[in-house]
């Protein structure tokens, strides 16, 4: 799983920490931002196999980083989870009608849930 690289983008820089933590156990290879100016940046430059996205971020926020992503040739086609305490249904609507994998309520999920989540997107046999 080394050869797979997961992009997060999470101001909150203990959750941030603890799923780079988790990734890098499973053998991920992970980059981490704290804002969404940065996330984009990132995504651009070192074309993640998949990016976790907060959508309360500082600079840009998450609705914009999946827009930007998915206009942008070079990385519309990398698959986006998002993970949010935003649990609203037009928020996730409009993120999945934007072109979002998925869309994770950090609430509901524990770290695991989301590390197979990511596993189910990249089809690799868990």
């Amino acid at each position: 799983m080394e050869n797979y690289k997961i992009l997060i983008v999470e101001d909150d820089d203990f959750l941030l920490q603890m799923y780079v933590t988790k990734l890098e156990l499973e053998g991920f290879k992970v980059f981490g931002s704290i804002n969404g100016e940065q996330g984009l940046k990132s995504a651009q430059r070192e074309k993640p196999d998949l990016i976790l996205l907060d959508l309360n971020l500082p600079e840009m926020d998450g609705f914009e980083v999946l827009a930007e992503l998915k206009k942008n040739d070079e990385t519309k086609n990398i698959p986006v989870l998002i993970l949010t305490n935003y649990a609203q249904k037009e928020h996730i609507d409009k993120c999945l009608d934007m072109g979002a994998d998925d869309y994770l309520i950090k609430a509901h999920f524990v770290p695991s849930e989301v590390i197979a989540k990511i596993k189910t997107v990249l089809s690799i046999n868990q």
